[in-house]
This record gives structure tokens, sequence and C-alpha cells, in this order.
């Protein structure tokens, strides 16, 4: 939507063919309804990618305060969350409203509901569709990845890209989910519900935000940021008390009161539903007055050092976004236009760059839909 729109501004016939019955419904759907559009951190470190350079040119030239104005002169109030995350006051509909709305000014014709057939190039770029045939001079994938199924979410893009032989690097999803096996299953299923602010790592990379205990496994916001970097088979290293003391604030509660419980003790850092697991898993009871400081050390040592090893993750089903794809090596950063093939454009999710949670992957979608635009 917003490469046609600035396409069409240049003077170019626009079609937007899509197979949903309702434009944006990612956008719908996305931030609890509110559509978190962009984050004002944005750099080129928050991507990943074999390039992760790469989104830079499109970001620079169409940055968040450039969406911002368009918001703003839309009328659509907006509030900043944490880390710089922003999010329509009202709902998400009013920045699908912002693009159609946009669309339908610059002359845009909108098709949906519509079924692809064959694309090919026979000179000018030919696309057959169960509404009829279009040609047209120039081409521009913006089909997304495969992540939310549901929603028809398919490889399509990546189809597209081979066929015009393209290459494409493997897809997996990201943003996502993690599970436990069986043995962890067991063991911290109960807590499911139960959420704290923990910092998730991985490597040199890491993530302070929410963490929540599922029926299955791991979710919250520092979960999804990691599982972008983690692969399978890898562990994670979760700290359940970031930015606390524990072993010296359990020394401290024990001179002040023995007679504590190392229960209650634990439960004044972490809830005490997960103190009193944590515990249980290391066989220890009593009060405080009872722990030598080598069970303290251990105790602290749990809470922030826990080494998890997920055996998967929930899949494209409920991925948030699709790492992998278009190989940018393939495309030209200014434009997004394939190199070997003049005319043909990709741009978002469908393309090798994956942003983080908190707005990063709609300010991609509109900074490169933006430059193809410039270009198609």
């Amino acid at each position: 939507m917003m490469c046609a729109t600035e396409a069409a501004r240049r003077g170019r016939r626009v079609v937007v063919v899509d197979h949903a019955r309702a434009p944006g419904e990612k956008i719908r759907i996305s931030g609890g309804g509110r559509c978190n559009f962009t984050n004002l951190s944005i750099a080129p470190e928050r991507f990943l990618s074999s390039n992760p350079r790469f989104a830079l040119s499109a970001l620079s030239r169409f940055p968040p305060s450039s969406f911002i104005e368009r918001v703003d002169a839309a009328g659509i109030s907006w509030h900043e969350k944490t880390l710089g995350q922003l999010f329509c006051d009202h709902s998400a509909k009013d920045i699908v409203a912002l693009l159609t709305t946009d669309m339908a000014a610059a002359g845009v014709t909108l098709w949906l509901g519509v079924t692809l057939g064959a694309i090919r190039k026979d000179g000018r770029f030919v696309v057959e569709s169960d509404r009829g045939q279009i040609s047209a001079e120039s081409l521009v994938v913006a089909t997304g990845g495969k992540s939310i199924p549901k929603m028809g979410a398919t490889g399509i893009g990546y189809h597209i890209a081979e066929n015009f032989g393209l290459p494409v690097l493997a897809t997996r999803p990201g943003l996502v989910p993690l599970t436990f096996g069986a043995q962890d299953l067991a063991a911290w299923q109960h807590l499911a519900g139960l959420s704290v602010t923990a910092r998730v790592s991985h490597g040199k990379t890491g993530f302070t935000e929410g963490l929540l205990f599922t029926h299955r496994g791991l979710s919250g916001p520092s979960i999804l940021q990691i599982s972008s970097y983690w692969s399978e088979g890898e562990a994670i290293l979760v700290d359940l008390a970031h930015g606390q003391n524990v072993a010296e604030g359990l020394k401290a509660a024990r001179r002040a009161n023995g007679r504590q419980s190392l229960t209650r003790a634990l439960a004044r850092h972490i809830p005490e539903k997960l103190a009193a697991t944590l515990l249980d898993r290391l066989r220890l009871t009593g009060t405080l007055a009872d722990q030598p400081n080598v069970a303290l050390d251990a105790v602290a040592d749990a809470v922030h050092r826990w080494q998890v090893r997920p055996i998967g993750s929930e899949g494209y089903r409920t991925a948030e976004v699709t790492l992998g794809g278009i190989d940018t090596r393939a495309l030209d950063a200014r434009t997004m236009q394939a190199r070997a093939v003049p005319g043909l454009f990709f741009v978002g999710e469908v393309v090798d760059v994956t942003g983080w949670l908190g707005g990063y992957n709609f300010q991609w979608a509109w900074s490169s839909g933006w430059a193809a635009g410039q270009a198609a």
C-alpha cells in the first residue's frame, strides 16, 4: 500500500492485487489492536539479515519521523510506550484507513479477494488472476512471509523470486514463543500464566523485558526477541531477577531475621510460586538461619543463571515474522529492484530483513515500500 501510493503520486497507473477480503489485515491485528506502527530507535543492528546494513538506505531516506508526519496529518492520535514503541491511541484500523485513503487519493486501483495464476515476463510483466490479466512495466512483490498462515500467509513471494532466478535464503519463524521438552514441561508447566521481567540472553545478545510461562514453554517479549537469534538445540540463559543481587539480599535478610522462611525471603525478589518451584528443584527448605552461604549462593545462581534448552518453537502459527527470504545481494538497496530483472521489486518481510519486536518490521515495510515506490 505504501509503495502503490508513492508510485501513483509519480503518475504511474497502479493496481494492488490482494488475496485477502480486506486490506491490511496484519496491521489490524497488530499491537493488541493498537498497531505498534514504528519505533523511535531505528538502527541497522536491530535488523537481522545476511547483510544488516542493506536496510539502512531505505530506513534513512524514509525514517520513522516521515511516517509519524503522515500519521499526524491524518489526525491519528498516538502514544509512546517503552523502548521507543509507538502505538495508536484508538485502533490499528486508523493506520489501515490512512494507507487506503492515500491510495484512493493517488488513484490506485485495489483488487481484493483475488486468486493469482501464472506470473511471467514477456517484455512486460504479465500477472494472471481469476479477475483478469494484468500487464505492467513494473511488478512489486509485497507478499510478506509465512507467519500466521491462518490469515492466508504463504511462501508465494519466495516462489516468484525463484521463478525469476533470484536466490532465496532459508526461512524460519521469528519473534515466536519457545517450547519445552517433556522433562522441562513437567517441571515448569504449573507456572503457566506467571510473568516476570527477565534478562534473556543467547551469546552476546540479550533482552530485558517481560517473560511469560505458558502451557508449552516460554513466551513474552524477551523470549520473542531472543527467538530470532536462537536455533534448535541451543540453550538460552535467563536472569529471573535482573538488576537485583539475590545472594546479598538473602544474606541480609538472614542477618535481620534468621527465623524467616527461605521461601518468603526469596519471594521478595521473584513471585512466590516461582520461588517455591526453584527451591523445590534445589531441595532446600526451612528458615534462612538453616542455610549456609553456599546454599544461598546456589539459590541466587538458580535465579540469575537459569539455563534453558527449548526443543523448538510454536512455529509459523504464532510467529510474528519470518526470518530469511530474498537474498539482499540480488537487490538494489536504494530501489529494492532485482539487479538481474529490471522492473521487478521486492519489499517488506519477503526480503531477508527482519526487525526486532516493537515496530521495527512495520517501519521496514513503510521504508522499503516507499523506496520501491520512487522507482517502480
